[in-house]
């Protein structure tokens, strides 16, 4: 088996994922960054690598946490792309207090995300959230609130759950951490 590890940029990639889930065009987000549409795609197609600052005003013009741009550890090239190793998972999601969301699926290219999400003791999505996706989740641990639709369920390990355009919103208001495998399509990192 070949141990050799290669760092691969699916920094650009990514870029473009969000930028297109966004409904942006490469004019409006470069206009968001005062860039060029020229320097956006080269660094959609990773020929050009941003700087700290142009990951900032990325970060901000696509809302999403700066730590998101950051790629997961280099991986053997055979696993590249296919394989995400628990300790190499890429933190996601606004960092909300008390949640912490890390990248399942390889890179956010695909139709959908994959996100393992631990909602610590007394962690709380105190306002309603509406988003055009599909999501479904997993309680692998814990036991965790959650508001669909008006409706508020308990879930406990082994139970699962799917919002579809729905509003909703969470809360971990045991002792335990709760840890669910959440999918969305499309991807909202």
């Amino acid at each position: 088996m070949d141990q050799t590890h290669r760092h691969t940029t699916t920094l650009g990639a990514d870029i473009r994922a969000l930028r297109r889930t966004r409904s942006m065009t490469l004019q409006q987000l470069a206009d968001a960054l005062g860039r060029s549409v020229g320097w956006l795609s080269q660094v959609e197609r990773d020929l050009s690598e941003p700087g700290i600052d142009d990951l900032r005003a990325l970060a901000k013009a696509l809302d999403v946490s700066i730590s998101t741009l950051f790629s997961n550890a280099p991986s053997p090239a055979h696993e590249t792309g296919r394989i995400v190793r628990s300790g190499a998972r890429r933190s996601i999601g606004p960092g909300d207090v008390g949640l912490k969301e890390e990248l399942l699926s390889p890179d956010l290219t695909d139709d959908f995300e994959m996100v393992h999400s631990t909602f610590l003791p007394g962690a709380a999505l105190p306002t309603p959230v509406t988003r055009p996706t599909q999501e479904v989740g997993y309680v692998i641990t814990g036991k965790l609130d959650i508001e669909i639709g008006g409706h508020l369920f308990t879930l406990h390990p082994g139970d699962s759950f799917r919002i579809k355009g729905e509003a909703f919103r969470w809360s971990n208001p045991y002792d335990d951490p709760a840890i669910a495998v959440w999918v969305i399509a499309p991807p909202v990192y």
